[in-house]
This record gives C-alpha cells, structure tokens and sequence, in this order.
C-alpha cells in the first residue's frame, strides 16, 4: 500500500484516505495501484460492508498529478489510471465518497461510479479536460448524460467551468452537502448505517441498480430471481426474525 493512500478498516467498513495534502492529494501512478490493491481486496472480503473514499487536507483531490502522468512510457489500458477505473467499475461493494475542498478531474469524475456522496459546502468541482486538450475520462462521456441530462453534461465537460458544492447537489452529483465540520461526523454516520445491513444483501442491491437498461418485465424477473435467493439467505432470516421480533 502507498503511504500516499492510507487504508483501515473499522467496524467491517474499508476507510481509503488519500493522504498527499500537500499536492491537493493529486493522483500519483503509485496511489492508483494502491487504490486499486485496496479496492480489489476489499471486494473479496465478504465481510467489508462498504468502502468509504475521503483526502485529507484542503482537497479531496485536484486530479492526476500531471508530471507523473506525462511520465507514463506506455499509456495504454493496462497503465494504473485505466487499471483503477476497470476496478471501479467492476466494483460490487458499495462506495461512499467523502468530498472536502477540490474535486478536479478524476476527483469528479469518481464521483459517478460512487453510490452515495456527501460534500462540504466549501467543496469545488471541475471537469477542465478540453482545457489541456484531453477528452473525458472514467466513461464520464456516457454517465454524466444520464446523471444530469445531456445539455448540463455538455456545459461541463465542454466549457470545463469550476461548480460549487450547490450546484453539485443541483446536478445529481452528489446527495448532500453539509457544513465542512460536519463531513466527517455524517461519514461515520452513513458508514456505521450501511455496516449495520446484510453485507450480500447490500451487494445484490448495488449490481441490480447498476444494471443496463431493459424492459420492466426483464428487471422484474432479475429481481425476482435475486430476491428468491436473499430470502433464503442466514442473513436475510435473522434479519427478518428480529424485524418480527422488535414489532412484538
């Protein structure tokens, strides 16, 4: 693990810390294969409950780290930026994003592969790529259409104008944005709340709403295929038994 990306975990939730406040947390190639590692891990540990993503410091991060990206002999789909954005979307334990300060770049762009977000009102965000003659990344070309719409998507990523933590809000882009020493308590909160379900369940739920779009019927007869399973899970017997059980 990179020092650069500290990682721990508490009460079955994987804390991930991007930890270089002095370079607003941009991303090295190094943090990418840490956050990578971290990620993959904890997908296979059946008893993580979520992955919570925050950086320290003014910034949740300004971006990639530009000389080190421009270090990259062969940028390819294997290098660690594409290697970390495969791994986020293949992801089945839940994410939560924690957005204090910048968010540039990848730091949005993470954003629309996270399933819950909380941001401090002093929060920025910004998707500059057609400034340094880039295109989106992290298939923002795809999802920031259907988070927001195309036209708002459109000024985003082509005017590449900086947005504050409201007008996130506005955008879908985040669930709520709450006063910058309260980040952490309400963190904490949503982790100790997703912690507390059943781990399988949690996992079932986040690939079905990840699913592509079909018709009505098909995602009736996926879920229900999905539901008839859970049913029969120790999981979901317990937590049915003490549902019944606190109502008598």
């Amino acid at each position: 693990m990179s020092n650069l990306v500290k990682e721990e975990v508490r009460h079955n939730v994987l804390w991930l810390t991007l930890a270089r406040a002095d370079k607003k947390n941009a991303l090295t190639q190094d943090m990418y294969t840490a956050l990578s590692s971290a990620l993959q891990a904890a997908d296979r540990d059946e008893k993580i409950a979520a992955v919570v993503i925050t950086g320290e410091g003014d910034s949740f991060t300004a971006g990639n780290d530009l000389n080190d990206f421009l270090a990259i002999e062969d940028l390819d789909d294997s290098a660690p930026p594409f290697e970390f954005l495969y791994t986020l979307s293949r992801l089945s334990v839940p994410l939560v994003a924690g957005v204090n300060g910048l968010a540039i770049g990848i730091g949005t762009t993470i954003l629309l592969h996270c399933d819950l977000v909380y941001a401090s009102s002093d929060a920025i965000f910004a998707l500059p790529f057609i400034n340094l003659g880039l295109v989106p990344e992290a298939a923002s070309s795809l999802l920031l259409p259907q988070q927001c719409g195309h036209l708002k998507a459109s000024e985003l990523l082509l005017l590449g104008d900086s947005f504050d933590a409201q007008e996130a809000l506005q955008y879908g882009l985040v669930n709520k944005v709450v006063a910058p020493q309260e980040l952490s308590e309400t963190l904490e909160q949503v982790a100790a709340s997703l912690a507390s379900k059943p781990h399988g369940g949690l996992r079932a739920a986040k690939k079905l709403i990840k699913q592509p779009a079909e018709p009505v019927a098909d995602r009736i007869e996926r879920e229900a295929k999905i539901f008839a399973r859970a049913l029969s899970s120790d999981a979901a017997r317990q937590a049915i038994k003490d549902r019944l059980t606190k109502k008598k």
